[in-house]
């Protein structure tokens, strides 16, 4: 458990930390302090080629990449710099690690102040940018999990490797709530609902904070970046501010209030603002309302994008002046060495105060105090000590397993003409295709050993694509696969749809879906899965043969013509290494799914509508009709919702409602079944939504049994953002619904 972290023990260590960090403070120079503030990426301290007339700007660090001595005295030394990030473009392993940590860390020492450098990293699905580390399920898979104390494992796990690497700070969790499948960072949330999201949120805060290798996390990107009106990365978002306190904060503040230590602010522009210059969201919102106290950092240049993206400031010291006194405390520069000159002239020309310097650098110094640096000097551990990867991949295996969600299983069984198409049985063959069948990339998705996670060239050796899990699971003679490419063409489909009418498998495994990407190149125009991907199906249905389709990638794409072709359909997200396993391993039924949409999938492209859409939003009309619904997916072993029940029938505000529910599984397998339970706010002086996620829990119902859960839900979580932008609950009649099941209560104040 981190120092700033430990409960119980406040006031000693809190002392402490003051006394130590009043006395560092008073020796700093203006200089000093514009170091502190300043983060620059790895590549700026690595060796490159010679700038010559033909290539005049930086280039990329020569391989094998090493440090540059003299790029690291000038930064670290001279310009004071206290922060690096990030890996220069690509993953390295644990020793190469240790060097470059040792390295700077070594530099820094030599400063007048010897304050060590605080090194950041985007290690978002296991360590990341670390050859040979645990990857699993991304983000949007986790929460598929609907599984808080997994999440919680994986976040250990991965805070381990970060540790052992010698990197302290990890940029992670993201706490956007996706509400556009078009959004290409969808895939990086915990999905739709706000009470989903903060409470993954939490579990993984904690995992990185309070387990056995304590690293730092950031919740980002605060605020708004999930919404922006185009769907596309870093463009404008137009959020009320009720709607933003409504839906955008309370992750935010849900891990605030559970100790996260940092916060990265959002690259976009909210109504007309561009975050990193919004006094109201950094200051007002973030420090006043939500009560953060710890350090925020800006994202990639986005200090300097005011000036060349957004046209707010004039130039780049207008920019710093600007962000400095929304509330910035850390750029992330980070690829040019003028914010700290240009930030001390700004104090010494008195357009930024020194106090208020002072405030962003304590935070700066509290957090490096936090997380021992003072103590190790940043040095990193022993290699000696680096953790066996066995001890960390059975989170990894499990949280993958659980992602995967059955959404449909329609189709008769070949074999078992009175059982459904899955799990796939029998002794016949199986036709495997489709363009993500065969790839590790695909399975792991974008920041996988690269920011896109396309270079195969960093994939985890040794782990199996799905297809070759399902060669592993099933066996070679079962397995009949035709490898196409997300270019495939009308002769490709052709030729597979001639050979399963002729060869007549017992079934057809299709994996549809998308390649890495992120951020930018993620950007779509049309919501509307590949046409050629959808022609696959089609032809594969004229042939007779049952067609079970696997959909790899991290954002809902619409097909819904083409679904219905299909006679199952299994969403895998981005589960990661052990994700091809996973996948066999529902297929062939060794696991009953347990995954859970943690999204709504829409039916038509131009359908955004979420789970706790109003009333006029199609509910009165019938328009609401999405493919699959939020919370949708199926087990092997079927669990009914039987029965739903209150101990009163009228409740006080700040009661806590115990709902009981009942629970029949109807099959012959041990299930395990989510709880999800949803509120009704029956009339409200905002206009309530259909449906709010307010709790959800866990629970392994035996084959053939029946089973009584209890969920709670305290009645002050009842509530909304007011016509004053203030949260109020107001007396009433409220609903309560688990599935089929609804009861009702009412609230007096």
């Amino acid at each position: 458990m981190l120092v700033g972290c430990q409960p119980g023990k406040p006031d000693v260590q809190t002392d402490a930390k003051t006394a130590f960090v009043d006395s560092v403070l008073s020796t700093m120079s203006i200089e000093d302090k514009a170091g502190e503030m300043t983060q620059l990426a790895l590549e700026m301290l690595c060796v490159r080629p010679p700038s010559t007339p033909e290539k005049p700007k930086r280039q990329a660090p020569l391989e094998p990449h090493r440090l540059d001595s003299a790029l690291v005295h000038e930064a670290l030394i001279d310009l004071k710099v206290g922060s690096v990030l990030n890996c220069a473009g690509h993953a390295y392993g644990p020793d190469q690690w240790h060097e470059f940590i040792a390295g700077i860390q070594s530099a820094a020492a030599q400063k007048t102040t010897g304050i060590p450098v605080l090194y950041g990293i985007d290690a978002i699905h296991g360590a990341t940018y670390t050859s040979g580390a645990i990857l699993g399920p991304q983000q949007i898979g986790l929460a598929a999990t609907w599984d808080t104390a997994l999440v919680r494992k994986c976040a250990e796990n991965t805070a381990i490797e970060v540790a052992a690497s010698g990197i302290p700070w990890n940029f992670s969790p993201v706490l956007d709530v996706a509400r556009d499948a078009r959004w290409p960072r969808f895939w990086e949330t915990f999905g739709e609902a706000p009470k989903l999201v903060g409470d993954m949120g939490v579990a993984m805060v904690r995992g990185y904070q309070e387990g056995p290798s304590p690293i730092a996390a950031t919740l980002k990107h605060y605020v708004g970046y999930s919404r922006p009106l185009t769907g596309k990365d870093r463009t404008p978002a137009w959020i009320p501010e009720r709607q933003l306190r409504q839906i955008f904060l309370p992750p935010f503040q849900a891990a605030i209030d559970a100790g996260a230590m940092s916060v990265m602010v959002n690259s976009g522009e909210v109504n007309g603002i561009p975050v990193h210059c919004d006094e109201h969201i950094l200051t007002d919102i973030l420090r006043d309302d939500l009560g953060f106290e710890g350090m925020v950092v800006t994202d990639w240049e986005d200090i300097r994008f005011l000036f060349e993206r957004h046209m707010v400031a004039a130039d780049y010291k207008e920019a710093i002046e600007m962000a400095i006194h929304a509330g910035i405390d850390m750029s992330m520069v980070p690829t040019d060495l003028e914010f700290p000159v240009l930030l001390a002239e700004l104090v010494r020309e008195g357009r930024v105060s020194e106090a208020r310097m002072d405030e962003s650098v304590r935070r700066i110094l509290e957090m490096k105090y936090d997380l021992g640096l003072f103590t190790s000097g940043g040095m990193p551990p022993a290699l000696s000590n680096y953790p066996a990867k066995e001890s960390l991949e059975g989170a990894a295996a499990r949280a993958a397993v659980k992602s995967i969600t059955v959404l449909k299983n329609e189709g008769q069984h070949a074999i078992y003409p009175d059982k459904p198409i899955l799990p796939i049985g029998g002794t016949g063959r199986i036709l495997v295709t489709g363009p993500t069948a065969n790839s590790l990339n695909a399975l792991n998705g974008g920041w996988s050993g690269t920011w896109q996670g396309r270079d195969t060239a960093y994939n985890t050796p040794g782990r199996p694509t799905a297809v070759e899990s399902m060669i592993e699971v099933f066996g070679a003679d079962r397995i009949d696969f035709h490898e196409v490419g997300m270019n495939l063409t009308s002769s490709d489909i052709d030729r597979i749809a001639g050979h399963v009418a002729q060869t007549r498998p017992q079934c057809t495994v299709v994996f549809l879906g998308e390649m890495p990407y992120t951020e930018f190149p993620g950007n779509i125009e049309d919501l509307e899965l590949f046409e050629n991907q959808q022609e696959l199906v089609q032809a594969l249905k004229t042939t007779g043969t049952p067609v079970i389709g696997v959909y790899v990638g991290g954002r809902p794409r619409t097909f819904s013509e083409t679904e219905s072709m299909l006679d199952a359909f299994v969403m895998a997200y981005l589960p990661g290494d052990y994700g091809g396993r996973a996948i066999a391993d529902v297929l062939i039924g060794a696991f009953n799914p347990s995954g859970r949409l943690p999204f709504t999938w829409p039916r038509h492209a131009s359908a955004h509508l979420t789970h706790d859409r109003k009333f006029t939003e199609g509910e009165t009309s019938g328009d609401f009709n999405p493919l699959y619904t939020f919370g949708s997916g199926l087990s092997y072993s079927h669990v009914e919702t039987t029965s739903i029940a209150l101990a009163d029938s009228v409740y006080q505000l700040g009661d806590t409602v115990t709902v009981t529910v009942g629970l029949q599984n109807t099959g012959d397998r041990s299930t395990i079944e989510t709880v999800i339970l949803y509120s009704q706010d029956r009339v409200a002086s905002i206009t309530p939504s259909v449906d709010v996620l307010k709790a959800f829990k866990q629970v392994i119902v035996p084959a053939g049994a029946s089973a009584e859960v209890q969920i709670q839900v305290n009645t002050d979580e009842l509530g909304f953002i007011g016509k004053d932008n203030t949260y109020i609950v107001e007396p009433g009649v409220f609903g309560l619904r688990v599935k089929n099941q609804g009861i009702a209560f009412k609230l007096t104040l």
